[in-house]
């Protein structure tokens, strides 16, 4: 598995005026080149505040160039932050956008808090003015950033720390794109026959978006089964009980029984080297094999990112969340629409992400399959409680072979423990209940989103640009 808390990784390109280099030798501010260093490091110490930073020092020439670009691809930038000094030549911008690699670029214009000038006849302050010229050289770039037409280009201007906000969205955006092109996600074991509309293009979806998927079985979950001891799992479902309350109709076979097939889950994740696992858990394999669907992960790894229904889209969409915000995410579906409230219940059965400690968690009976024939009929799952706030939720589908990025900010409410047999909550849109399905309806969607307390609209907006997503905020 990779690190996904790591900061997003910036390389660092700023052009400065060959010809201007040596003016001001002598003046109370030194010269251009010594002016320019100064500013330098003031950009790198607020680059450093959002992102690893790569930097070469400032390109003057052809070689320094070469120079930045080399070390952008040996340290494998997520991203490359872009500015011009003051006016420059450009031929070195040109270079840059006709050789650098396809790479997310962020071109932006650090305006200075004042400028004031009485009389550039004097060589310290003609340097000064010189050197304040940010928008010349930007203004002049920007028509060939145009004529290249690269992708994955975002723009901005501000003062230094405003800008550096725009961009650590977009940093952010980019570290997930990389991520993504190196993660590796396992579908167990098949997909969902009952949802056809979650159906994505394996190919495309490596081509596109980046992860690779390997296709596990329901045999080889078995084999893992059966080869856990009886103290792991014991000591795992101690842990259990120490945390959450167990209902009083959980039987002991039952409950060990789903938290076995949870780890199970999560060493067939670690043996495969696995960044997610897509679970069809209502496969009925999987219940004529195994007897239950897993109630209990993350269990004994806590990092594990499981999500139910053979949903891939779905599960791109918590894994975006999760790289994103580094936070606890559920996949949730809408359950029914309360029109007087303006609010609908939402969550999902099966495994969910429960350990957010701001939550509520029972140990409870998966009542919906306690009447089924099937071996472990009923057994326990984490009956998680959605805790209250602001939440981000996330859509993502494949259409006709492009990708659909749909993002809204709902808030969750309080509520008690209600809907048996699904982790849940009661959420609240920011538009009109009937605007805000409707306009999902029009776009077009599946039931299934991921949810994360906080706001990631911005981060979301500029990764849907980055990965040429279609982008809906509502």
């Amino acid at each position: 598995m990779m690190d996904i808390t790591r900061k997003p990784k910036m390389g660092l390109l700023l052009i400065g005026a060959n010809r201007f280099r040596p003016l001001g030798k002598g003046t109370a501010d030194g010269t251009y080149e010594q002016r320019k260093e100064k500013e330098a490091e003031a950009i790198v110490a607020s680059a450093k505040k959002i992102a690893d930073v790569v930097f070469t020092g400032i390109v003057y020439d052809k070689d320094m160039l070469a120079a930045a670009m080399d070390a952008f691809y040996n340290e494998k930038v997520d991203f490359v932050f872009c500015a011009y000094l003051s006016w420059a030549e450009d031929f070195a911008w040109v270079r840059f956008l006709r050789d650098m690699y396809n790479i997310p670029l962020f071109f932006g214009c650090i305006m200075r808090e004042s400028c004031e000038f009485s009389d550039t006849s004097d060589e310290n302050e003609f340097v000064d003015f010189l050197s304040s010229g940010g928008i010349v050289g930007t203004l002049e770039a920007s028509g060939s950033l145009a004529r290249f037409n690269r992708k994955m280009v975002a723009t901005g201007i501000g003062k230094l720390d405003t800008l550096m906000n725009q961009v650590s969205a977009f940093g952010q955006a980019a570290k997930v794109r990389s991520i993504l092109r190196n993660s590796v996600f396992g579908l167990l074991a098949c997909y969902n026959e009952a949802m056809w509309s979650t159906y994505v293009d394996p190919y495309n979806f490596f081509a596109t978006v980046g992860p690779e998927l390997r296709f596990l079985s329901i045999a080889t979950l078995n084999d893992e089964i059966n080869l856990l001891s009886e103290q792991e799992v014991q000591k795992t479902v101690e842990e259990l009980t120490a945390k959450y309350s167990v209902m009083p109709d959980v039987g002991r076979d039952k409950f060990f029984a789903s938290v076995r097939a949870s780890m199970a889950v999560e060493k067939m994740l670690r043996k495969n080297d696995l960044d997610m696992i897509i679970l069809n858990d209502i496969d009925r394999v999987l219940f004529e094999q195994v007897g239950l669907r897993p109630g209990f992960i993350p269990c004994s790894h806590k990092d594990a990112i499981v999500v139910p229904e053979g949903d891939i889209g779905a599960g791109l969409a918590v894994f975006v969340l999760k790289v994103l915000s580094g936070k606890h995410v559920s996949f949730i579906e809408p359950f029914y629409i309360d029109a007087k409230s303006g609010c609908f219940g939402a969550g999902h059965a099966g495994p969910n992400d429960y350990t957010d400690p701001s939550g509520s968690v029972k140990i409870a009976r998966d009542v919906r399959f306690a009447k089924t024939s099937y071996k472990h009929a009923g057994a326990p799952f984490a009956w998680y409680k959605i805790p209250p706030g602001e939440k981000t939720m996330v859509h993502i589908s494949e259409n006709n072979g492009r990708y659909k990025l749909v993002c809204s900010l709902v808030d969750a409410l309080e509520c008690e423990h209600f809907l048996a047999s699904y982790s849940h909550g009661v959420l609240k849109p920011r538009s009109p209940i009937d605007i805000f399905f409707g306009k999902l309806m029009e776009i077009g969607v599946t039931q299934h989103y991921g949810l994360v307390e906080g706001n990631y609209v911005k981060e979301l907006e500029a990764f849907a640009k980055i990965m040429d997503f279609e982008y809906y905020h509502i």
